[in-house]
């Protein structure tokens, strides 16, 4: 049994009683960190937090190597962790589709996303927002400012009235992550005084959260990561009231 767990936002107490128990309960327990990490803990803590021993694999020893994980799967039980939702990245997905070509049975136990979190931190409704993206450090793609998928994301959602949420590059080996006046510089660019909101700590016992222009957002600083931004489309009454007594947001933008 290969058993997907998702670790939630934050830190070692994020995980679902569901999640605990399944970890618990594993023979091997493995993890992967370079799409997303809980930043409120360490691998050590996590282990000494659940009693167990997590053999953390990178990249190419999930997406290239995977047999060390699906060997242990067809004879034991076996968790693979990691954090958010462990079905939101397409590496999951492949190393459970490898799993199943391969008889073994799977189970996934989900965990808080940061999409949900962000609405719920808001008071954005989930089902107004659009197609999401990620803004890359501008080494990433080559280029220099906001790539063209991003803005083309961006502009169709605002199109259609919906808001984007905006995800923050991470360099998990350099441990490097995007901030989200980093990210706001970028975007301010291309929609300068647009309002955005900075959704930063989510998980966490004391979480950011900021919306102001673009350009404004930008001259701040809002802690430790993870960061996130989101361009919210068009506003329902509730969804103003709410960014103005959650977020802060200045009358004037809320208006437009």
């Amino acid at each position: 049994m290969l058993t997907f767990v998702g670790l939630g936002l934050y830190d070692e107490r994020s995980i679902t009683v569901a999640g605990q128990d399944a970890l618990r309960r594993a023979d091997r327990v493995f993890a992967e960190f370079y799409t997303s990490k809980l930043v409120g803990t360490t691998v050590a803590d996590l282990e000494a937090h659940h009693d167990v021993t997590i053999e953390v694999r990178d990249r190419a020893g999930v997406e290239q190597d995977p047999d060390p994980i699906l060997d242990a799967a067809e004879d034991s039980e076996t968790v693979f962790l990691t954090a958010g939702d462990t079905m939101i990245s397409t590496t999951h997905v492949d190393l459970r589709l490898r799993a199943h070509d391969r008889g073994i049975e799977t189970r996934v136990v989900h965990g808080t996303t940061a999409q949900t979190a962000a609405s719920s931190l808001t008071g954005l409704q989930n089902y107004r927002f659009g197609k999401a993206t990620t803004l890359p450090f501008e080494r990433s793609h080559g280029g220099e400012g906001v790539p063209q998928s991003v803005v083309d994301t961006i502009d169709t959602n605002r199109e259609q009235g919906l808001h984007t949420l905006v995800y923050l590059d991470i360099k998990a080996e350099e441990e490097e992550y995007m901030t989200a006046d980093t990210a706001a510089s970028l975007l301010a660019s291309e929609y300068d005084e647009t309002l955005a909101v900075a959704v930063c700590q989510a998980g966490s016992d004391d979480p950011t959260v900021v919306a102001d222009s673009l350009s404004e957002l930008a001259e701040q600083r809002f802690g430790p990561p993870l960061h996130l931004l989101i361009v919210p489309g068009d506003l329902h009454l509730i969804e103003q009231d709410a960014l103005a007594e959650l977020a802060g947001a200045p009358t004037e933008l809320l208006d437009d």
